[in-house]
């Protein structure tokens, strides 16, 4: 399999920092030996340059690379490697760029599924360059993972909880996020981020506060196909409201 496609996609800043350290390890178990020559000058280039040459609007390739290796740490956190997380990772990817794609990302997944993976050196990275709605859609991608094979390990919610900590994410923000994937008789409010006391009009506001935040428009820079992924909370927050409303009895 060739991975020239894949360094030629505008990875930008996710080439460089720990992040192309993962990368550049997976690519190199992975490429044959003239493929590999290329492929490791170009990521000693891209380690050697400063951050700030790499600073730009985040791009599908920065995304793509940070889940991989995000990925990898959930996947890793219970001491078990799953078929069924292995799938869901690949048929997201199929959804999000392609089978061909996804064939490509899926083959460098598991070079790094054997590397120690420095959690806090990795999120500060895409904390620096990636905008905070980008990480709020990597944390609800993560959340999928550790739910797809149907028993959640509380070391999977223990390690996703670490990364939304590096990442600068709210711990509200992580509870509306959980509230998501694991439904119980509070999930409304904690994905309105309220609690059941709130009167009908701090209800109000808060749905409005929370469309706002996870309106696909908000990782318009990653393209449509991200698009269609952030629509999945947008809608949740939109449901939990309605659910809301039709408790209470109000318009």
């Amino acid at each position: 399999m060739r991975f020239g496609k894949f360094i030629g996609g505008a990875l930008g800043w996710a080439m460089g920092g720990p992040i192309g350290g993962i990368i550049g390890f997976a690519l190199g178990a992975m490429a044959d030996d003239r493929s590999n020559d290329s492929t490791q000058q170009r990521i000693h280039q891209g380690q050697g340059r400063n951050y700030e040459q790499y600073r730009h609007h985040t791009q599908t390739g920065d995304f793509a690379s940070a889940l991989l290796v995000l990925s990898a740490a959930v996947m890793k956190a219970d001491n078990r490697l799953l078929k069924s997380e292995l799938n869901y990772i690949r048929d997201f990817m199929a959804k999000q760029f392609g089978a061909a794609r996804a064939a490509e990302l899926i083959g460098i997944m598991k070079p790094i599924l054997e590397k120690d993976i420095p959690l806090r050196e990795v999120c500060e990275q895409i904390r620096y360059y990636m905008e905070h709605p980008m990480r709020l859609q990597l944390l609800y991608y993560l959340f999928g993972i550790a739910q797809s094979d149907g028993n959640v390990d509380k070391s999977e919610v223990h390690v996703i909880e670490q990364i939304a900590t590096y990442l600068g994410i709210s711990h509200a923000d992580f509870n509306s996020i959980r509230a998501m994937y694991y439904k119980d008789s509070g999930s409304a409010y904690q994905i309105l981020e309220i609690e059941k006391s709130a009167t009908n009009e701090e209800v109000k506001k808060a749905y409005r506060k929370m469309a706002m935040k996870y309106h696909p428009d908000k990782v318009r820079d990653l393209g449509a196909e991200h698009q269609k992924s952030a629509q999945e909370k947008f809608i949740k927050v939109q449901e939990a409201y309605e659910l809301i409303k039709k408790e209470r009895g109000f318009v």
